[in-house]
């Protein structure tokens, strides 16, 4: 799988990505990166804590990376959990949001580890 047929796979924004980051070299040392880091625990563990603080800014940076790295369908999965949490304790059950930000991670690492090998 190319790089590009990893953003389409992902729902990211390979265009853009690229137009940051200016070359795909550099792009693969980023997800590479991305794919070797575990930025899911932190948030999944602040979560069953019911840390919200620590959970707030662990969903807000998985969000800032994937939007610097054009993975756009986890950006916007992980900004709506982001911002349930934003205030401390969400009003609302936030697990639909939680497994939305799981699946996306999985499906991307699942692209990544396909086009990094």
């Amino acid at each position: 799988m190319t790089i590009q047929e990893c953003y389409e796979a992902m729902g990211g924004d390979y265009k853009g990505v690229m137009a940051r980051l200016l070359k795909e070299d550099r792009v693969a040392h980023f997800l590479g990166k991305f794919k070797n880091d575990s930025m899911l625990e932190p948030l999944e563990t602040s979560l069953a804590a019911k840390n919200y603080e620590d959970a707030f800014r662990a969903a807000h940076n998985l969000k800032g990376v994937c939007q610097n790295l054009g993975i756009i369908k986890l950006a916007d999965s992980s900004s709506e959990l982001c911002e349930l949490v934003r205030n401390g304790e969400p009003a609302e059950d936030i697990t639909p949001y939680l497994e939305a930000v799981r699946e996306d991670f999985s499906v991307t690492i699942k692209a990544l580890e396909q086009a990094l090998q």
